[in-house]
């Protein structure tokens, strides 16, 4: 049998085969499946700590402590956490990421949507946002204690941990989902927890007890193939 030809590692196609490209597509872009790529000419909210690179001129900056009102600057110092937003002005290129995790687009004209705030990546600007406190103890044990709503028009990106999968919610058939595995759910459901100590060893790894998510009405949630256990970190 002839010589298999040898593997070419040469840098310059290396450096070819990974080179960012430009699609077109606007605002956002997923640069890879993995990667979002931020057409900056103005604000994005984005998720503390998700910048990877950038080009251009762009400056950061924390959200403030009274960004999101006086009610959930107590719910931090009372909880010692919260999810946190940054903010990213100029112009120029902005790459996001988030633990390797998929990264979804996703266009609101006027909907309202509740990120997971473990899965929200970034947002437009001109989309109204406002962190929750979960204040259920069994959604504190499991890990997911905040999450963002997003109303109005606007772009968003959220991350999920392989593929994500949406379940539709019908009145009288709801759904229950594993709160490590919920990435986010439609504006108008406002779910439900509940405790089934007869499923303690198959889901809810965070915690001693099986913790759920109950959605009952008309919607959507959406859910990942992986329990996402976020242990708290004190607010900086």
């Amino acid at each position: 049998m002839p010589p298999k030809s040898p593997v070419s590692y040469s840098l310059d196609e290396f450096v070819q085969s990974t080179s960012e490209t430009d699609k077109g597509h606007g605002f956002f872009e997923k640069e890879t499946e993995r990667l979002l790529e931020v057409n900056l000419n103005g604000r994005v909210n984005m998720k503390k700590g998700a910048m990877v690179a950038y080009q251009g001129d762009i400056k950061f900056t924390r959200e403030g402590a009274l960004d999101q009102g006086v009610g959930n600057l107590l719910k931090k110092a009372v909880s010692g956490e919260g999810m946190q937003i940054s903010y990213a002005d100029g112009t120029g290129k902005l790459y996001l990421a988030d633990s390797g995790k998929k990264v979804s687009i996703i266009k609101l004209n006027g909907e309202s949507l509740y990120v997971n705030g473990n899965d929200m990546l970034a947002f437009e600007s001109s989309l109204t946002h406002k962190i929750s406190m979960m204040k259920k103890m069994a959604a504190m044990m499991s890990g997911g204690l905040f999450n963002v709503l997003v109303s109005g028009q606007g772009m968003l990106a959220i991350t999920s941990h392989y593929e994500p999968r949406t379940l539709r919610v019908i009145p009288g058939n709801p759904v229950y989902t594993d709160p490590n595995a919920t990435v986010a759910w439609s504006g108008n459901l406002q779910p439900e927890f509940k405790t089934d100590i007869s499923l303690r060893s198959f889901i809810g790894r965070g915690s001693g007890e099986s913790f759920q998510m109950k959605f009952d009405g008309d919607g959507f949630v959406v859910i990942q193939p992986f329990e996402e256990v976020v242990m708290a970190q004190a607010a900086g």
